[in-house]
C-alpha cells in the first residue's frame, strides 16, 4: 500500500478514537416514590417505553435500596425483564465522607442483601453525591473495602444537575402552576448537552482524546418526561449511546486519580490530579441559583 495513503488511514484511525464520543446512560435513585408529577409506577413505565423505543442498548439503574418495599420491587423486575441492569447506590443514600470507614461498607452491605438476588444484577457501586471518603486515606479505605465486597467503580465522567431540574418541575406541580412542557424539554436537553460538552472538552484537554462516557442522570420525572429528547439530540450531534458495561471497558475505568476531588466525575478527578484548580471543573449549571434563573428565563412556567 502507499506510504503516504497508509499515514492518512492510520491518521484518520487515531482520530476517531480520540473523538470517540460514545456516552452511556445511568440512573440513580431507583426506584424513586411518587411525585406531585407522576407516580413511580408511571415514571417506570415511561422510562422503560422510552429507552426501548430508542432503542437504547443497555442502561444502569443505581438502586436506593431503602426505597425497596412490595410495590417498588416491581418496578425494579420491569426494569429488568425490559433488558436493562440494576446496581448499588447504598442502602440509606449517606455520603461516605459523614459515615465513615466501618459505617458506609455496612450501609452498602445492607443494599448488597437486598440486590444479590435480583435478576440482572450487576456488582457495581456509585457513591451518592460522588462522595469518596473525607480524605485520600479514606478514598483509598473504602475502595479496597469495596473492591473486598466484589464490587467495581460505578464512576461517572458526566455530572450535572438534573436532579434539582427535575425537581423544580415537580415543586411546579405541586403548587399547581402550569408548565410550557416545549420549552421545558429545550431547557432540559440544552442544560444538560451543555455539561456533555463541557466535560468532553476538559478530557480531550486532559487526556488528548475523548473516552467512553458514563453519564450521571436519576429516576426522575424529567428524565421520564425528556430523556427521549435528550438521546435524539445526542445522536443527532454524532454521538453514539453504549451500554455502560462498554463505557466501563475504557482505560480510565483503571486509572483511579490519586486526588480527593472526585464530586464532579472521574474525568475531572483525572484533570485534578493533574494539576487542574476544582474551580475549572464544574459546569456553571451545577449550581441552584443558577439554575433558578435559567428556569425562569427559558420560560417554563405559564403565567395565567
Amino acid at each position: 500500500m502507499n506510504y503516504f495513503l497508509l499515514t492518512a488511514l492510520v491518521l484518520l484511525f487515531a482520530s476517531s478514537l480520540c473523538h470517540a464520543r460514545e456516552i452511556a446512560l445511568t440512573f440513580d435513585d431507583a426506584p424513586t416514590p411518587d411525585s406531585a408529577l407522576m407516580t413511580g409506577a408511571e415514571r417506570t413505565r415511561k422510562l422503560i417505553d422510552i429507552l426501548v423505543k430508542a432503542k437504547v442498548p443497555d442502561t444502569l439503574f443505581f438502586v436506593k435500596a431503602d426505597y425497596i418495599n412490595k410495590d417498588t420491587q416491581q418496578r425494579l423486575e420491569q426494569y429488568a425483564a425490559a433488558g436493562f441492569h440494576l446496581a448499588n447506590h447504598s442502602y440509606s443514600h449517606q455520603s461516605a465522607s459523614e459515615l465513615g470507614l466501618l459505617d458506609y461498607p455496612a450501609d452498602v452491605y445492607k443494599a448488597h442483601l437486598l440486590l444479590k438476588s435480583q435478576k440482572n444484577f450487576l456488582p457495581y457501586h456509585r457513591f451518592p453525591y460522588l462522595h469518596y471518603g473525607k480524605d485520600l486515606a479514606a478514598i483509598i479505605a473504602l475502595q479496597q473495602s469495596l473492591t473486598d465486597l466484589g464490587y467495581k467503580d460505578g464512576y461517572v465522567t458526566i455530572d450535572n444537575f438534573d436532579w434539582y431540574i427535575s425537581s423544580l418541575l415537580t415543586k411546579a406541580a405541586e403548587d399547581k402552576k402550569t408548565l410550557n412542557y416545549d420549552n421545558a424539554r429545550k431547557f432540559y436537553v440544552d442544560t444538560l448537552y451543555e455539561s456533555i460538552e463541557f466535560y468532553d472538552a476538559i478530557a480531550k484537554k486532559t487526556l488528548g482524546r475523548s473516552p467512553r462516557h458514563v453519564m450521571l442522570l436519576h429516576e426522575n420525572d424529567a428524565a421520564a418526561l425528556f430523556v427521549g429528547d435528550l438521546i435524539a439530540h445526542l445522536r443527532a450531534k454524532g454521538w453514539k449511546i453504549i451500554t455502560p458495561q462498554k463505557a466501563y471497558e475504557d482505560p480510565i475505568a483503571r486509572n483511579f486519580p490519586n486526588t480527593v476531588f472526585h464530586k464532579q466525575g472521574r474525568v475531572a478527578a483525572i484533570a485534578n490530579s493533574k494539576g487542574v484548580p476544582e474551580s475549572e471543573l464544574r459546569h456553571p449549571s451545577e449550581n441552584e441559583q443558577y439554575l433558578d434563573q435559567a428556569f425562569a428565563k427559558a420560560g417554563v412556567l405559564v403565567d395565567l
